[in-house]
């Protein structure tokens, strides 16, 4: 019976592993394995970085994506991207940012309380999960450890979408599309976005092609994932506890069997 359990287990295991493998390799092309510093579990976000991330999307991105679940408000949440509410209002004034209104059934300027803008007219996706939504590598599944130090790759993926372009171009139908080594299949709708200098960022940063798409892959991975440091705070938190209780379970066990165990070998138990 053991025998046949242990043989089942393995056999599982070895499916699962192999699946897991097959997916990652066959869930597109190359994909570069960026440092960001929010990851692992110590990792947190860079406020400098998100902010370029921002200046990124609303200058280059937000022409065709929206961020349709994000509120704009939380551009001032702690852990984020640190602006104060002054500062938030002053982004929905200098971008002119409007949004639909259903019950005045017009546009109208937006508030901090609104989300930001849908934006579906150019057929893009919305950005608001696509760093959850994309995988770029993973370890071996019910392991976590890759994702605990590495995370999915969702940042990666973006990232390596955006600077990856080969320069090839190819018409279909009317429609052109382009050379990527990171997209499925190799060839994607969207041209290349980015190019040195695209934006001119306001903290002096070199607005490098890399730099930028590195920004921008960040500040979508905060989209995402906005309580991500507050998950591996209480993660940590919750760590600690266990860890302690673990203890103190040994010792409470080790204290209500000892009378027994000395019975057992024939000896008084010590007061």
């Amino acid at each position: 019976m053991l025998r046949k359990l242990a043989i089942s287990t393995i056999a599982a295991a070895t499916l699962t592993l192999s699946s897991g493998m097959a997916i990652a390799a066959g869930g597109g092309g190359h994909v570069t394995d960026y440092t960001f510093p929010f990851e692992g579990p110590f990792g947190r976000f860079d406020q400098a970085q998100l902010q370029r991330g921002l200046q990124v999307y609303t200058q280059v991105c937000a022409a065709c994506h929206g961020l349709q679940y994000v509120p704009i408000r939380t551009l001032s949440d702690e852990g984020g991207l640190g602006y104060s509410e002054e500062e938030v209002r002053a982004y929905i004034d200098q971008n002119f940012i409007e949004v639909y209104d259903a019950e005045l059934q017009d546009w109208r300027p937006a508030t901090p309380n609104d989300n930001f803008p849908v934006n579906d007219g150019a057929g893009a996706p919305d950005l608001s999960l696509m760093a959850k939504g994309r995988a770029g590598f993973h370890g071996p599944y019910g392991l976590g450890l890759n994702q605990l130090f590495r995370g999915i790759g969702g940042p990666e993926y973006i990232a390596s979408v955006l600077t990856h372009y080969t320069g090839e171009e190819l018409e279909q139908y009317g429609a052109f599309l382009y050379g990527n080594e990171t997209f499925e299949g190799g060839w994607i709708a969207m041209a290349p976005p980015l190019y040195e200098g695209a934006v001119e960022y306001s903290d002096g940063t070199p607005a490098t092609e890399e730099q930028m798409a590195v920004d921008v892959a960040a500040f979508l991975t905060w989209t995402a994932e906005p309580h991500l440091m507050a998950r591996k705070q209480m993660g940590f938190t919750a760590i600690i506890i266990l860890g302690i209780l673990s203890v103190l379970l040994y010792l409470t066990n080790k204290r209500l069997w000892a009378p027994v165990k000395s019975r057992a070998k024939g000896e008084q138990p010590a007061e």
